[in-house]
């Protein structure tokens, strides 16, 4: 399951983030894309239009602490020969997307 937390994207960093990336559109607002957690970093995706194999992330700590970053993407995939892809960066935390999407099919079987 996803973690529940969303951020607004700070006026600042939407100009930013669209200066960084071939991307003209960049959501105000971002879920957190890892697994669900309630402590530490949280990770919402903007844009992946910056450089073969990158992603364009808002990282997000508390209250004040936000920032942008480009981080290499992960490159694990689900097992067997039609394993999806994850979607998150290089070295997250705790699962990739299909093992999330996994579970989920799994509560709801």
């Amino acid at each position: 399951m996803r973690c529940v937390h969303w951020r607004r994207v700070p006026l600042d960093l939407a100009r930013e983030a669209r200066e960084q990336s071939a991307s003209t559109y960049i959501d105000r607002a971002v879920q957190c894309q890892l697994s669900a957690h309630d402590e530490g970093e949280h990770f919402g995706l903007l844009t992946d239009a910056v450089a073969y194999g990158t992603a364009l992330w808002l990282r997000w700590h508390g209250a004040d602490e936000v920032e942008l970053v480009v981080l290499p993407d992960c490159s694990v995939a689900a097992p067997g020969p039609d394993g999806e892809g994850c979607c998150l960066f290089a070295d997250h935390a705790v699962q990739h997307t299909w093992e999330d999407a996994l579970e989920e099919v799994s509560c709801t079987s």
